[in-house]
C-alpha cells in the first residue's frame, strides 16, 4: 500500500495513458561514418559494403520516461524484446558530479538540471510513497511495451529492491517472477562501519508471459580448470560416460554455468576502456550477460533511465536494435558522444551498426504547469515570472506597449509566452517599443529562443541604442510550493564565421574539378552557468569571461542546414577523458552541388550539457 494507489472512492488508480502521450520532435540525424566516406567521395563503396540490416534508426529520447513511454505506445506496443533500468534508489543520494573542463586536468561541479531537480523532489517529495508511485506508473506502461516473449531486468540496491520486487508481482504477475540476481562488485571501498560492508546490487527480472520468454543460458571461466565427469543427458536424467572397457570418462572444464551471482568488478577511473566519470555508470559486463541471455541478434531493446548509454552501447556492439531515453540533458550528451564513439570504432572494424536520431520530448511540462497551475491564463504566467525575477509588474495603464511587462532597475522587462519561441520580430517589436519608452535596456525573459538571436540583437543594439538581455526562465518556478527565487541566467553566447579554402582540390570533387571547399570556425562562447553551483559561480563566471572555449565539449556542423528539419550531424568534435583537445576550426572540407547561397547550423555542447546553435550564412 502507499499513497496514491487508490483514489478518493477507493479505486485503483488508473494510469492516464492517452493523456500523457505527445508528439517527439526529431531534431537530430546521426551517422558519422557515412557522412566522411561520402564527404572522401566514396558514397558508392560505402553504400555497397555497409553491412546495416535494415533501414531501423535507433532513438536517443530526450524528455520524461513516463510521456516518452506512452508516446511510444502507438508504434511499439508489445514490440520491445528486452528492457534494463536502472532507476534512482536513495532518498538521500546527491547527484551532483564533477565534470572536467578545459585541455587540463581542471574540473568543475555540475548540480542536477532544472526538470532533473523537479523530477526528483516530486520523486522522493513524500518519502517511498511517492516514489513507489512514481515507479509503478512506469512500470505499467513498460509491461505495455514489452513483447510476448520479452523479459525486463530492474535494477535496485538495498534501498527500494524488496519494495520493487513486489510491485513487479503486482504488475506483471508473481508467477512471472524469474530470477532475483546478486551482482557482487568486490572491488568497491567501504568505510569501516557497524556492519558488514555493502557490496551487492540486486537485479530483478520478469518475463511479459509464464513460460515463453527469451533465454539462452551464459557460462563464465573458470579462474582455474576442474576436472568433471562426462555426461549426457537421456530423458532428463544424467547418465556417466565411459569407454570401451567401462571406465568412467573425465574432461577439464574451463567454463561453468552462470548463476544468479555475477561476480563483476565496478568501473574505477583507472579504465581507459570504459569509465566515463558519470555518477551511475554500470560495467558493460553486466548489460551483456542480460542482453545475450535474453534477447536475440537484431531484437529490440530499451532503457529508460539510460544515463552515460551503456544499454545502447552494448546493444549496438552485439547487434540489436536500440531506444533510450533520460530526463537530464547531460546523460543525453554523455549517450550522444558515446555512440557516436562506437559508430567510428565499429565502422573502421568493418562491422555493421545503425544511425540514430536524436528526440525532443523535454519542453511539454511547461504545458502541464499552464494547464494545471494557471489555468491557461499568461497575464498570470507574466506575473509568476516577474515576481520570481524580483522585478517590478507594470500594468496596462503604466506603459505605452503590450510588450513592456515589468521594470527592473532602470530596465524594462519582456515576458515571452509560456508556449512561445521568442524570434527575432518580437526582438524587433520589443526594441523598438523600449525606444519608444525612451529606455535603453530591456530583459527579454523566454523559455525558448530562436537561433542566431544573439546576431540580431547585436545588430539592434547597434541601430536603436537598446540592449536586449535575453534570459532564460529557469524551470524550478514550476516546482510546487517554490517561494524563494531560482537563479536568472543569460543564455549562452555562441559566435562562428565561414572559413572558404579557395581552390583546394579535395576526395569529394571528381577528377580535374577544383571547387571551393567550406569549413566553420568558432570565434567566440561563453556558456550558459545554470547547472553551475552556488557556491562556484563568480569563480566560474571569471573564468568562462577569460577562456570560454573552454567550456565547449562537443560542437557539430549541419553544412546545408534546413529550416524545420533536423539538424544532420555532417561533422563533429568533442573531447574524451583520453583527448581533452578540440579543434576549433572543422576539417570537414565541405563541398557544395551548385554555386549559391546556403545556411550552416552549428551546435555547441558545453561541458553541463546545455546546447546552443546559430545559424552561419555561407555563399558559394
Amino acid at each position: 500500500m502507499w499513497e496514491g494507489k487508490y483514489d478518493e472512492y477507493g479505486n485503483r488508480r488508473e494510469v492516464d495513458v492517452a493523456g500523457c502521450a505527445m508528439p517527439m520532435q526529431r531534431i537530430e540525424t546521426v551517422d558519422q561514418p557515412r557522412f566522411e566516406a561520402h564527404a572522401a567521395g566514396q558514397a558508392d563503396l560505402f553504400e555497397r559494403e555497409h553491412k546495416r540490416q535494415d533501414d531501423f534508426r535507433n532513438r536517443l529520447i530526450w524528455g520524461d520516461n513516463k510521456l516518452v513511454m506512452a508516446s511510444l505506445l502507438k508504434e511499439f506496443k508489445g514490440k520491445i524484446d528486452l528492457i534494463y533500468i536502472d532507476p534512482p534508489f536513495d532518498v538521500g543520494a546527491d547527484f551532483s558530479m564533477k565534470v572536467p573542463i578545459g585541455d587540463d586536468k581542471d574540473t568543475i561541479g555540475k548540480d542536477q538540471s532544472t526538470l532533473e531537480m523537479v523530477a526528483y523532489r516530486d520523486t522522493w517529495g513524500k518519502g517511498t510513497d511517492s516514489y513507489l508511485f512514481m515507479m509503478y506508473e512506469r512500470l505499467v506502461l513498460l509491461r505495455e511495451l514489452l513483447s510476448e516473449t520479452g523479459t525486463i531486468y530492474i535494477h535496485a540496491d538495498w534501498h527500494v529492491g524488496h519494495y520493487l520486487k513486489v510491485i513487479c508481482y503486482d504488475v506483471f504477475g508473481e508467477e512471472n517472477f524469474i530470477n532475483e540476481i546478486t551482482w557482487h562488485y568486490y572491488n568497491k571501498m567501504a568505510p569501516i562501519s557497524r556492519c558488514f560492508p555493502r557490496a551487492s546490487d540486486r537485479i530483478i527480472s520478469f518475463s511479459r508471459t509464464v513460460g515463453r520468454h527469451t533465454f539462452k543460458q551464459q557460462y563464465e571461466k573458470r579462474d582455474k580448470p576442474v576436472k568433471q565427469l562426462k555426461r549426457k543427458f537421456v530423458n532428463g536424467k544424467a547418465i556417466n560416460v565411459r569407454d570401451e572397457a567401462g571406465n568412467v570418462q573425465y574432461q577439464m572444464k574451463d567454463t561453468r554455468r552462470l548463476d544468479d551471482v555475477w561476480r563483476i568488478s565496478m568501473l574505477q577511473p583507472a579504465d581507459k576502456t570504459q569509465y566515463l566519470a558519470y555518477g551511475t555508470q554500470k560495467p558493460e559486463g553486466v548489460l551483456e550477460r542480460i542482453i545475450n541471455a535474453s534477447s536475440n541478434e537484431g531484437d529490440l531493446v530499451a532503457d529508460f533511465f539510460c544515463g552515460s548509454g551503456t544499454t545502447g552501447a552494448v546493444a549496438e556492439r552485439l547487434g540489436r536494435r536500440w531506444i533510450m531515453a533520460d530526463l537530464g540533458r547531460f546523460a543525453i550528451h554523455t549517450s550522444r558522444k558515446r555512440l557516436i564513439e562506437l559508430q567510428r570504432k565499429l565502422h573502421k572494424e568493418g562491422q555493421p551498426y545503425r544511425a540514430f536520431d536524436v528526440y525532443n520530448l523535454g519542453r511539454y511540462e511547461r504545458q502541464w504547469w499552464q494547464q494545471e497551475r494557471l489555468a491557461g491564463a499568461d497575464e498570470e504566467h507574466r506575473r509568476v515570472v516577474l515576481e520570481f525575477f524580483r522585478a517590478e509588474v507594470l500594468d496596462s495603464k503604466q506603459t505605452s506597449s503590450p510588450l513592456i511587462h515589468g521594470r527592473k532597475g532602470q530596465a524594462f522587462c519582456h515576458v515571452d509566452g509560456i508556449d512561445s519561441l521568442f524570434i527575432r520580430e518580437e526582438a524587433t517589436a520589443v526594441a523598438n517599443a523600449v525606444a519608444q519608452a525612451g529606455g535603453r535596456e530591456c530583459y527579454c525573459l523566454a523559455w525558448e529562443f530562436e537561433m542566431d538571436l544573439r546576431l540580431h540583437t547585436a545588430a539592434l543594439a547597434a541601430e536603436l541604442g537598446v540592449k536586449l538581455k535575453l534570459i532564460q526562465i529557469p524551470r524550478e518556478i514550476m516546482e510546487k510550493n517554490r517561494t524563494s527565487p531560482p537563479p536568472f541566467l543569460e543564455v549562452a553566447v555562441l559566435e562562428a564565421e565561414p572559413v572558404y579554402r579557395v581552390g583546394t582540390l579535395t576526395p569529394a570533387l571528381s577528377q580535374g574539378e577544383r571547387g571551393k571547399c567550406v569549413d566553420i570556425k568558432l570565434t567566440e562562447f561563453l556558456p550558459s552557468l545554470a547547472e553551475v553551483p552556488s557556491k562556484e559561480l563568480e569563480a566560474i563566471k571569471e573564468r568562462a569571461m577569460k577562456s570560454g572555449m573552454d567550456f565547449v565539449d562537443f560542437w557539430a556542423v549541419d553544412f546545408d542546414w534546413q529550416p524545420g528539419k533536423p539538424f544532420n550531424h555532417h561533422w563533429q568534435d568533442y573531447r574524451t577523458r583520453k583527448d581533452r583537445s578540440l579543434k576549433t576550426v572543422s576539417d570537414a572540407g565541405f563541398v557544395y552541388p551548385k554555386p549559391g547561397k546556403y545556411t550552416a547550423c552549428v551546435k555547441v555542447v558545453d561541458t553541463f550539457g546545455s546546447d546552443t546553435s546559430i545559424t552561419v550564412d555561407v555563399e558559394v
